[in-house]
């Protein structure tokens, strides 16, 4: 892998995540116990590659305050910050100028995902390919754009969203160019891979190959996948060296507190400094650092942000709770409900059950 690099593409404001991307983008969020982009990054260490351009954006300054040059990750770390958006492709160029090897790997920055990134390249080598996608069975691609191969892995088309898929593939956001195709995508403007770059080198007749899998693979723009990727990293369903202590049904972080009567289980992830009251269920939720969940308050595969507050016998699931907020007492919450940060709402304020 000496002349492979990776490019990481973590620009995105991460809208979908709010009120979480508030304060920090979305890579960077704890996840596992990590930053996101840190489980990336192990993976991409374990596979050879050493030398890293992150492309950034919004908040790009957290990256390098956390990782700075990427010594104590066994990388080299390079980050290129984008000044207006540029779209996938876009963002590909604005970096060339920081690359150096011959075949580039490109990653989203908010994709989980479980492949052998050495397969990929290796499928790139021996198809003497211009690009490769790594491409997912998906048992429902209705919701995705799916991109068809044929029986020598060339990829065919590029196709929208349809209720009627003529394959179960899938872009997993995940490729390998060559130097020179980075090279041939306009300068300092938007361009997309998925709707300029990739038609534009089918119809020019390259090589467009597709590295097909069943891997573990998930998007994580939605608070639901959030949690739900977190809560796989944290029982090793999604692999990742980052993890901070051993897998299993929950992983707690330094300094946090969980009441012998506590049932803490389903991937959960207790941050730093956590209270976990008497007689209180945590089920595959994420608990930022210094969160509090009081005695016979239930959380389920919700997000409890840095300092925030779930009440003594509160309900929550499916839900997001921004930093500092305060859940009150008897409080149910559930079905995609945000609370932005440092909130509070009084005991028995808001309910969908009668029962008090």
């Amino acid at each position: 892998m000496d002349d492979v690099e990776a490019v990481v593409l973590v620009g995105g404001k991460g809208t979908r995540l709010r009120p979480l991307t508030l304060s920090a983008p979305k890579p960077m969020l704890p996840t596992a116990g990590v930053p996101f982009l840190a489980h990336l990054l192990s993976r991409i260490r374990a596979a050879g590659i050493r030398r890293v351009v992150l492309g950034t954006s919004y908040l790009a300054e957290t990256f390098a305050d956390h990782f700075g040059d990427g010594e104590s990750l066994g990388l080299d770390l390079t980050y290129v910050v984008e000044d207006t958006p540029l779209g996938t492709g876009g963002g590909i160029r604005n970096v060339a100028k920081h690359l150096t090897a011959e075949h580039v790997m490109i990653f989203n920055g908010d994709v989980l995902c479980g492949t052998d990134l050495r397969a990929v390249v290796n499928t790139h080598r021996t198809t003497d390919a211009d690009v490769t996608l790594h491409l997912v069975r998906v048992q429902d691609p209705r919701a995705y754009g799916c991109v068809p191969t044929d029986d020598d892995g060339r990829v065919t088309a590029f196709l929208e969203k349809t209720e009627d898929p003529p394959t179960d593939q899938i872009n997993a956001g995940c490729y390998v160019f060559r130097r020179s195709v980075i090279d041939s995508i306009p300068e300092g403007r938007p361009v997309s891979v998925e709707r300029d770059t990739f038609p534009g080198l089918l119809d020019a007749g390259s090589r467009v190959s597709g590295h097909v899998d069943n891997a573990y693979w998930r998007d994580m723009g939605t608070p639901g996948d959030l949690v739900h990727g977190s809560s796989d990293l944290v029982r090793g369903v999604a692999p990742s060296a980052a993890l901070p202590g051993p897998t299993g049904e929950l992983l707690v972080l330094e300094g946090a507190e969980i009441s012998p009567d506590a049932f803490v289980f389903g991937g959960t992830t207790v941050g730093r400094g956590v209270r976990i009251g008497a007689g209180a269920r945590v089920e595959g939720s994420m608990l930022f650092d210094g969160a509090v969940v009081e005695p016979g308050a239930i959380v389920e595969t919700s997000v409890v942000g840095a300092g925030a507050t779930v009440g003594e016998s509160a309900r929550v699931r499916d839900t997001v709770i921004g930093d500092r907020a305060v859940i009150g007492a008897h409080c149910e919450l559930k079905g995609g409900m945000r609370v932005w940060p440092d909130i509070s709402l009084p005991p028995h304020g808001v309910r969908f059950s009668p029962d008090v």
